[in-house]
């Protein structure tokens, strides 16, 4: 919703300050839709130039997410501390009895009871591979904490690829916009020229 919002704030700002002073809306519409094919159509060529169709599929799914809005609620968070607070409370008393859980985590009754948590296979690999380290080095909890801000690192990382892709895109639309008005002040030259021809 957020995203919408932002949007239409963008466009009754540019178009209220065009009209603000003084411009004339009706020579925008009539050039709009080839300026658009110009700077949109080049833009968007560019943009699949230089992504492989990986990082194209990737950006297309994140542009969901910013009219979506956040995917986890305070209530979910509330779910993630319970879940942790039940696995670990199993991990003190009784480690055998943890391993089936994080080994299956699907057919664990423990998950089961947070669905959403369950269905998020990245959280879900997370806390199952953060607990089989735990429990492989109890001696040393720095070990444990290293491995996974580099996992959580990673992984944030691989996420910001279409949030890079499509800043690398914008950062060059100034330039395509000024190769559409250059190529609107040739067509005005060139109709001025035949008119006088």
């Amino acid at each position: 919703m957020i995203g919408i919002i932002g949007i239409v704030l963008v466009f009754v700002m540019v178009i209220g300050g065009y009209l603000a002073a003084g411009g004339k809306l009706d020579i925008i519409l009539k050039s709009l839709p080839y300026e658009m094919m110009i700077i949109g159509g080049a833009a968007a060529g560019a943009f699949v130039i230089s992504n492989d169709t990986g990082n194209l599929k990737a950006t297309f799914k994140h542009l969901g997410k910013v009219f979506k809005g956040p995917v986890w609620h305070e209530a979910d968070y509330q779910d993630l501390l319970c879940l942790l607070f039940q696995l670990i409370r199993m991990a003190r008393s009784n480690p055998v009895d943890l391993e089936e859980h994080i080994e299956d985590a699907n057919s664990s009754d423990v998950f089961k009871a947070y669905p959403k948590i369950l269905l998020d296979a990245e959280a879900t690999e997370l806390i199952c591979d953060t607990l089989r380290s735990a429990s492989m080095n109890y001696d040393d909890p720095n070990q444990v904490e290293e491995v996974l801000n580099k996992r959580i690192e990673a992984q944030f990382k691989h996420d910001l690829h279409p949030t890079h892709a499509l800043q690398v895109m914008a950062d060059g639309l100034p330039a395509l916009g000024i190769v559409a008005a250059v190529l609107g002040v040739i067509k005005e030259r060139l109709k001025n020229l035949l008119i006088l021809a």
